[in-house]
């Protein structure tokens, strides 16, 4: 496995790096504190070809691979864990589900303005009793004379309060559970289709997670998005792509923590010298070091395998369950090196501790990781 970089992921870098640290960092802790949306910022993503940093290039894409899809999230969510998000859900859930599964009428329609950044798109499959259980789905879509009538809610849906292209998840036969799920393109403005309540999170308070109601909105056929009953295939596929998304935003979110505890250790005098000196701290920094690496290298090695058109759920589950526990083990630690002034808003590893959280949660749980590779190494 070779993990030297070519020189297109290292230019990749080097802009993503760039835009994050010049126009990303300045306002992370104003846009988690205000808990608003970065909507410039998504913009210039948009015009610097992150929205679709992944799609082909004759879908008006960037074309990247998947490591520098990775390495564009670590460098994101380094500085800013909200704003990555929006690009990972938009890669990898959205734009990857519709280039892998749409018609070629679908992909002109919707997938070259999310590409180019002019539309958002979400990925709409939880709902209050369909969670890790994803064939629990109650949503419905009828099928009458080559339109579906879609009802139901979903919640926790990232993007969702201003999404303009929904992919839905919704039962079309409930008797077959997940072989009856079908996936739908719903368009912003369809009548019947609304956004509910806005949740208001513990962390990556700079993204939008809202709830969507489907009030007998009338979906034409043609916005089925594969076969109807392949949705929850279509869900797993993209999910598993989204892991890796998930795992390298949480390396970003480590590194942060890491970077901001060694650079106040250095600083932080107390005993008549840095703490840095004294080798509790050390260690700490040492284990954080080490952890962060290692995880970093099982997103390149997922990321490296679906890029090889390897199987990669089983690499993509160990990323993001070794990943998010490292994000979160390391932020902790990062509170710990601060002391008191790590519990205060002003230093972004209070920031970083909260934003770590959710990524043991979305694209799967670690439980849920955990039974994806013990599933993959029991086969």
């Amino acid at each position: 496995m070779d993990l030297t970089f070519n020189e297109e992921q290292e230019m990749i870098r080097k802009m993503v790096r760039d835009f994050a640290q010049k126009e990303v960092a300045p306002i992370a802790a104003e846009i988690d504190e205000k808990g608003v949306v970065p909507f410039e910022n998504i913009k210039k993503m948009g015009q610097l070809g992150l929205l679709g940093l992944t799609v082909s290039e004759q879908y008006d894409g960037g074309g990247a691979d998947v490591v520098s899809y990775a390495i564009a999230i670590e460098e994101l969510s380094k500085a800013c864990a909200s704003t990555a998000i929006v690009m990972a859900v938009q890669n990898s859930l959205v734009c990857a589900g519709i280039e892998k599964f749409g018609t070629e009428e679908q992909k002109q329609k919707y997938l070259r303005p999310l590409a180019r950044g002019e539309k958002i798109g979400a990925f709409a499959l939880t709902e209050p009793g369909a969670g890790c259980d994803a064939a629990a789905v109650l949503t419905t879509a009828v099928l009458h004379e080559d339109v579906y009538t879609v009802n139901g809610t979903k919640h926790f849906i990232t993007n969702g309060g201003f999404a303009d292209t929904v992919i839905v998840l919704a039962m079309t036969d409930k008797a077959k559970r997940h072989r009856g799920m079908t996936a739908l393109l719903v368009e912003k403005g369809m009548p019947g289709f609304a956004v509910g309540k806005e949740e208001h999170k513990m962390g990556i308070r700079g993204s939008n997670t809202c709830e969507l109601v489907f009030d007998n909105v009338q979906v034409p056929a043609g916005n089925r998005l594969g076969e109807e009953g392949a949705g929850f295939k279509i869900a797993m596929t993209v999910l598993d792509a989204g892991r890796i998304g998930v795992a390298a935003q949480a390396v970003g979110i480590a590194q942060a923590a890491y970077e901001s505890a060694l650079t106040y250790s250095k600083q932080r005098v107390q005993f008549g010298q840095p703490i840095c000196q004294f080798q509790a701290i050390q260690w700490m920094l040492a284990d954080m070091a080490t952890r962060i690496q290692a995880a970093r290298l099982l997103v390149y090695s997922a990321a490296l395998a679906k890029q090889s058109g390897l199987p990669y759920s089983k690499e993509a589950s160990m990323a993001k369950l070794y990943a998010s526990e490292t994000a979160v083990w390391v932020a902790d630690r990062a509170v710990q090196i601060h002391g008191g002034y790590g519990y205060m808003k002003e230093y972004s590893v209070e920031r970083n501790y909260r934003d770590a959280k959710i990524t043991e949660i979305y694209e799967g749980t670690s439980e849920v990781q955990r039974m994806v590779i013990a599933r993959s190494i029991l086969e």
